[in-house]
C-alpha cells in the first residue's frame, strides 16, 4: 500500500464517503415497523385487552352514557369471576332470540356466583337469605324477583340502575362462556378516570 506523503492531507474527495442506505430499504423498514405496531395491537385486543364504550344509562350511577372502559380479556382464564365484578358479555340466547346479535355486548355487575340463591324482595336484593348491601345503586329496585338458585358455569348479573336494566332478573343467569372480560378500568371522561375492579 502506498504511503502518505509527510504534511500532505486527505481532501474532502479523497476521504471514504458511507454509502447512503437504498431508499427502498428504508421503506420497507418503516413499512415492516407498522405492519408489527398493528399485528401487537390486534393481538392485545382479541386476547388481552379492549376498549368499550357505554351506549345506556344501565350502569348508572357507577358508569354513564359514552364513558370508556377498558376491558380485560384474561382474567377469567385463570380464576373465576366474582361478585361485584363489573363484567361485558355477549348476550344469552334469551335476548338472541328477540333480535340482539351474538356480538352486541352488555355490562352489568356480578350479584350471584354458582350454588347462590338470589331473590328480590321489599326492594332489597336478598343473597342467601341475606340483604345484599349495595351503596353503588341508583336506587332500590321497584320490582319483586322469586328466588333463582344460580348453577354450575352460570352467573346472575344486575345492573346498578336496577329500574331501567336489561339483566338477569329479567332472562335469567348468564352462561360464563358469554363472559368477554372484567371492565379494568375507566380512561374517559379524564375527569372519571380511574380503576373499576
Amino acid at each position: 500500500m502506498p504511503s502518505q506523503p509527510s504534511g500532505s492531507k486527505l481532501s474532502p474527495s479523497d476521504s471514504p464517503m458511507p454509502d447512503a442506505p437504498p431508499r427502498q430499504d428504508s421503506l420497507w423498514g418503516n413499512v415492516r415497523v407498522l405492519l408489527i405496531a398493528l399485528v401487537v395491537a390486534l393481538v392485545v385486543r382479541v386476547a388481552i385487552a379492549e376498549p368499550r364504550y357505554i351506549p345506556s344509562n344501565s350502569m348508572d350511577p357507577t358508569l354513564h352514557i359514552g364513558d370508556r372502559l377498558l376491558v380485560d380479556k384474561i382474567s377469567y382464564r385463570w380464576q373465576s369471576p366474582h361478585r361485584g365484578d363489573i363484567v361485558v358479555f355477549n348476550p344469552p340466547a334469551q335476548l338472541v332470540k328477540l333480535g340482539y346479535t351474538r356480538d352486541q355486548a352488555f355490562i352489568k355487575r356480578i350479584i350471584g356466583e354458582p350454588g347462590d340463591t338470589i331473590q328480590v324482595q321489599g326492594g332489597r336484593v336478598i343473597l342467601n337469605g341475606q340483604p345484599l348491601p349495595e351503596t353503588y345503586i341508583a336506587e332500590a329496585p321497584q320490582y319483586e324477583m322469586p328466588a333463582v338458585k344460580i348453577p354450575p358455569g352460570y352467573v346472575f348479573v344486575l345492573g346498578d340502575n336496577r329500574n331501567d336494566s336489561n339483566d338477569s332478573h329479567v332472562w335469567g343467569p348468564l352462561p360464563q362462556q358469554n363472559l368477554i372480560g372484567k371492565a379494568r378500568l375507566r380512561f374517559w371522561p379524564f375527569d372519571r378516570l380511574g380503576s373499576l375492579a
